[in-house]
């Protein structure tokens, strides 16, 4: 592993001692997998980990004196939302060994993609009177690790909101609505959202479900992932955007939109799909249901 060049002393690595990342999921706590393939967007990760931290040697490493603040903090950042928040800080107001117990709570409705989990430790505030070589500005990382987590499998996955549709443009009697928008360059998070209408109960009871949906509950996600895949091949195909080859940053809707393809029809060209779309819709249609295997695994 190559370690940053920093314009300033640094402090021995082992002056921290992280534990491994903690997934809890309800009283059960399991070791944070690389992978998260049955995750959506409607779960909350609750993410747990214990930080060993020798102050005195640390700040002796870095040239600091014994008082210099000190805060130990949690960055997250996801490629398929390109968002970045704060998980949490912990200002360090010892001067020996301490353990911090960290807790961060990462919105799913805001992440994608891969997550990365940035732990720190950096200087928290000013350092006035530096020795020679040491650090001196605010938020000076002296310490550092990642750990980065695959959110989702192979399925295209999106915010899904639950709204009224009485009071939208979209009609009353309507279960969902697929929103696409953007350019193929732009966040798939940022450029989909599925609407389901609150007044369709039959919806809403699916999705609440989904974990351990029932037969009617299967039927109604398989139709409208049925729908959601008709809609991004659609609006790709029909996108001048997207031609053989070209290459979209990771978690973008035209890697989202390719990556379907290829799943769906793999081995057919780009210019293949696009005429088969223009010259023969109807039959296309049919093709794209049986791609997703409609109400196949429905019993």
């Amino acid at each position: 592993m190559t370690r940053q060049a920093m314009p300033y002393r640094l402090p021995a690595t082992d002056t921290v001692v992280a534990g491994g990342w903690v997934l809890a999921m309800g009283e059960e706590h399991v070791a944070l997998p690389d992978k998260l393939p049955d995750w959506d967007y409607q779960t909350n990760l609750v993410l747990r980990r214990a930080v060993e931290i020798d102050a005195k040697s640390l700040r002796v490493g870095a040239g600091l004196s014994p008082s210099a603040p000190l805060a130990l903090a949690v960055v997250w950042t996801a490629s398929g939302s390109g968002l970045r928040a704060p998980g949490c800080r912990v200002a360090l107001s010892g001067h020996d060994e301490e353990v911090c117990e960290i807790e961060v709570l990462v919105p799913g409705a805001e992440v994608g993609g891969r997550l990365t989990l940035d732990t720190v430790v950096v200087l928290d505030s000013r350092n006035e009177e530096p020795d020679p070589g040491a650090p001196r500005r605010a938020g000076s990382v002296l310490w550092r690790d990642r750990h980065e987590v695959q959110l989702q499998g192979d399925a295209p996955q999106f915010p899904i909101s639950v709204i009224d549709f009485g009071k939208t443009s979209f009609p009353n009697d309507a279960a969902w609505h697929v929103q696409i928008s953007g350019n193929l360059s732009s966040a798939t998070m940022g450029g989909m959202i599925l609407l389901v209408n609150e007044r369709n109960s039959t919806m809403v009871r699916a999705f609440q479900n989904a974990a351990r949906p029932r037969t009617v509950d299967k039927a109604v996600l398989s139709a409208v992932y049925c729908d959601v895949a008709r809609t991004m091949v659609e609006h790709g195909l029909r996108s001048e955007e997207l031609t053989e080859g070209t290459p979209y940053p990771e978690g973008a809707l035209g890697a989202t939109i390719v990556s379907l393809l290829e799943r769906m029809f793999p081995g057919v060209s780009l210019i293949d799909l696009k005429l088969r779309m223009e010259q023969s819709p109807a039959h296309f249609a049919s093709e794209l249901r049986a791609a997703v295997r409609l109400f196949e695994e429905v019993e």
